[in-house]
C-alpha cells in the first residue's frame, strides 16, 4: 500500500502544556483509521495538523504528490443566503472541476447524502443535516484522504448508519476522530489512541475497536510486568548504591550510571501509568411515588407538521427510557414538554406532586466570560454535594480539571471539558427524573464509560436522547421510538427498534414495488391489487411458519423480558454461579428473538419477490 500522508516528529503545545510530543502518524491507501484518546489529548489538533490547517511546533507532514485531501471540522456552519447547491458548486470550483460537470456531480453527491431539495438555504438545516452537507461537500472533491472530526455528533441514527455504509465501501482512505464505539467497530480497520501513557505517545493497532481493546489490554499487562520487573531491579540497585564506599570501586561507574538510568526509566513509566477518571455520580431523591409522569393522548404540532399524535406513555420510578427517532422527529420537543417549557396542543401531561426534574440541554449553554471556578461554584468557593461541603478545587479535580485551570475563562475549554462542567452542575441537583439530551457529545470514551456506570446506579427515572447506540443498549430498559410522522412505538430495547425500522423500510419498499407493477400493468394500486398482484405464494412450510411467527415473536420477547428481570435481582447479582447462568439464558433468549425477526423479514421478502 502506498503512503498518502506521513507525519513524523509531530509536536504541538498550548502554553506550557504539550498536547503531544514527537509522534509519528502515517496514512496509507485504504486505511480507515479511528483516532481516539482522552479529552485534551490533542485529537482535533492532530487532525488539523494532518489537514494543514494547524502548524506543528516541530516535525512535518509529507503528502504524496497529487494527493487530494478533504477535512470536515467538528462544527458545520454555512453563511446565510447560500443553498446546498451553491455550497457544492463552490467546492467543485475550488477543486478545479469543469463547470459542465457541476450539476451532475452535485446531484450525485447530494442525492447520495439523502438531500431532496438542493435549493434549501444551508443555514436553515438542523445540526444533523448541516453535518451531512459538510460531508457531502468533502466528498464532492473526490478526496484520496478524508479527515473527519466527530462526524457522528448531531447525526441521527439513520445518518450514522448512512455514514458507516459510505465509509465502509469508500475508495479513499479516512481518519475519523470519534467516541462512538459501535461506529468505530463497524467502520475502522486501524485504531490509534493518542495518550501520554504510551511510550511513543500513541498506540496503533490493526483491527476494529474490539480488537484494539484486546491489544491494549495485552500491552498494559506487558507494561505492568515490565514495571514490576523494573521496580525489583531498581530496589536491588538502590541497596547497592547505599552501601559504603568500600563496597564500591572506581570500576562501578558504569553500574552507577546504569542504576540512574533504570531509576529514570521507572519514574517515566510510573508517570505515564497515572490515569485519572472523572467522578460522576447522580443523586436521586428519597421519593416513594411509583408513577412520576403520565402522558395521555398527547398531540403536538409545529405549523402544519404533527410531531406527536395521541401519545400515551407513563414514566415510572427506575425506568430508563431511550428516546430514539430521526432528526426532527420531536425527541427534544418531548423533553421540553416534560419540562413544561412547551404545552401540548391536545391531551394531558400529568406530573407527580413536587416532582424534581433535572434537564441536560444539548445546546450546552455556558457563560464563556466567567472563569471555570465561577462556572463550577457560582456563589462561593465551595459546593454542597450530598449534604457535604466540598471546596471548588476538590470538586474541579473530580472532573479532571487542574488547579491552574480554575482561573481560566470557560471559552478556553474544549467541548468535552464543557460537557464535564455541565454534568458537574447537574450532579448538584437531586432529581426524581433526569432528562438527558445528547449528553455524550464530545465526551471521551473513559468518561462515557463512567457516565454509563453512574446512570446504571442512579435509582431515579431518566429519559435519554443519544446517538450513541452502545449507550442506548447498555442503559435503556425501555425504548420509545418516534417516526417523525406523529407516531410513537414502545420497544423492549434498541435492537428491537432497529428491527422494526428495517421492517418499516421493507413495507415501504414493497408498497413502491406494488405501485410500479400496477402502473406497468395499467391497473390502480388498490388494496385488492396489493393482496393479489404483489404477493408470491409461499410454500406450505413457509406459509405455516409465517402464520405463527408473530405469536412466537411476542412469546420470545416476553421470555427475554423475564430473563432481563432476573439480572436485576440482588440474590442473582451477588451469586456468581446464578449470575453466569442468568447471563447465558438472557443471551440465548436474545439470539432466539433476533432469529425470529430475521425469519420474519425473510418470509415478508419472499411474499413480494418478483417471480
Amino acid at each position: 500500500m502506498a503512503t498518502l500522508l506521513n507525519g513524523q516528529g509531530l509536536t504541538k503545545s498550548f502554553g506550557a502544556a504539550a498536547l503531544f510530543r514527537e509522534i509519528g502518524f502515517v496514512v496509507d491507501e485504504g486505511d480507515r483509521i479511528g483516532l481516539i484518546g482522552p479529552n485534551g489529548s490533542g485529537k482535533s489538533t492532530l487532525l488539523g495538523v494532518l489537514a494543514g490547517e494547524i502548524d506543528p511546533d516541530d516535525g512535518e507532514v509529507a503528502r504524496r504528490k497529487l494527493t487530494k485531501l478533504s477535512y470536515v471540522a467538528q462544527v458545520s456552519e454555512f453563511p446565510a443566503g447560500v443553498s446546498a447547491r451553491d455550497v457544492v458548486h463552490a467546492a467543485l470550483k475550488e477543486a478545479h472541476v469543469h463547470e459542465s460537470e457541476w450539476e451532475g456531480r452535485t446531484a450525485e453527491t447530494l442525492g447520495r447524502a439523502g438531500f431532496e431539495d438542493f435549493d434549501t438555504e444551508a443555514a436553515t438545516y438542523s445540526g444533523g443535516w448541516k453535518k451531512r452537507l459538510s460531508i457531502a461537500l468533502a466528498l464532492a472533491q473526490n478526496p484520496d484522504v478524508l479527515l473527519l472530526d466527530e462526524p457522528t455528533n448531531h447525526l441521527d441514527l439513520a445518518g450514522i448508519e448512512w455514514l458507516e455504509e459510505l465509509l465502509a465501501s469508500a475508495p479513499f482512505a479516512c481518519v475519523v476522530v470519534s467516541h462512538d464505539r459501535y461506529f468505530l467497530e463497524n467502520v475502522c480497520t486501524e485504531m490509534v489512541e493518542l495518550n501520554k501513557q504510551y511510550p511513543l505517545g500513541l498506540l496503533r493497532v490493526h483491527g476494529n475497536y474490539s480488537e484494539f481493546l484486546e491489544k491494549k489490554e495485552e500491552f498494559l499487562e506487558s507494561q505492568a510486568k515490565r514495571q514490576e520487573s523494573l521496580e525489583n531491579r531498581v530496589k536491588r540497585e538502590m541497596e547497592w548504591l547505599r552501601r559504603g564506599p568500600k563496597a564500591r570501586t572506581t570500576k562501578s561507574k558504569a553500574r552507577i550510571d546504569s542504576a540512574q538510568g533504570l531509576i529514570g526509566e521507572l519514574k517515566d513509566m510510573k508517570g505515564r501509568a497515572q490515569v485519572s477518571s472523572a467522578g460522576i455520580d447522580f443523586s436521586a431523591t428519597e421519593r416513594q411515588t411509583k408513577r412520576l409522569v403520565e402522558l395521555k393522548d398527547v398531540r403536538y404540532t409545529i405549523g402544519e407538521r404533527t410531531l406527536l399524535n395521541g401519545l400515551s406513555f407513563n414514566v415510572t420510578a427506575g425506568m430508563r427510557v431511550g428516546l430514539v427517532g430521526p432528526n426532527g422527529s420531536g425527541k427534544t420537543t418531548l423533553l421540553r414538554l416534560l419540562m413544561g417549557e412547551n404545552a401540548p396542543n391536545a391531551g394531558a401531561i400529568k406530573l407527580a406532586n413536587a416532582l424534581r426534574i433535572v434537564y441536560f440541554d444539548q445546546t450546552r449553554v455556558l457563560n464563556e466570560r466567567v472563569t471555570l471556578r465561577r462556572a463550577l461554584a457560582p456563589e462561593s468557593d465551595s459546593v454542597v454535594y450530598q449534604d457535604r461541603v466540598i471546596h471548588v478545587a476538590s470538586w474541579a479535580s473530580r472532573f479532571l480539571f487542574t488547579g491552574e485551570q480554575l482561573n481560566q475563562p470557560v471559552e478556553r475549554l474544549s467541548g468535552g471539558e464543557r460537557a464535564r462542567v455541565l454534568i458537574a452542575n447537574l450532579m448538584l441537583q437531586p432529581a426524581d427524573l433526569l432528562l438527558l439530551d445528547e449528553p455524550t457529545n464530545d465526551l471521551d470514551i473513559p468518561t462515557l464509560e463512567i457516565l454509563e456506570e453512574s446512570l446504571l446506579e442512579y435509582t431515579g427515572a431518566l429519559v435519554l436522547v443519544t446517538h450513541d447506540r452502545y449507550m442506548l443498549d447498555r442503559i435503556s430498559n425501555v425504548v420509545l421510538g418516534l417516526d417523525g410522522q406523529g407516531n410513537a412505538e414502545r420497544f423492549a430495547d434498541y435492537s428491537q427498534w432497529d428491527q422494526w425500522q428495517l421492517k418499516q423500510k421493507q413495507v415501504i419498499a414493497k408498497g413502491a414495488g406494488t405501485l410500479a407493477r400496477s402502473a406497468a400493468a395499467g391497473q390502480p394500486a388498490n388494496s385488492e391489487t396489493d393482496n393479489t398482484q404483489g404477493k408470491k405464494k409461499l410454500s406450505y412450510m413457509d406459509a405455516r411458519d409465517y402464520s405463527t411467527i408473530e405469536a412466537r415473536i411476542a412469546a420470545g420477547e416476553e421470555s427475554l423480558a423475564e430473563k432481563k428481570a432476573l439480572l436485576e435481582q440482588n440474590d442473582v447479582v451477588t451469586d456468581p454461579v446464578r449470575l453466569q447462568s442468568a447471563l447465558a439464558e438472557m443471551e440465548a433468549a436474545q439470539n432466539a428473538v433476533d432469529g425470529l425477526y430475521a425469519r420474519w423479514a425473510e418470509l415478508e421478502a419472499k411474499q413480494y419477490e418478483v417471480g
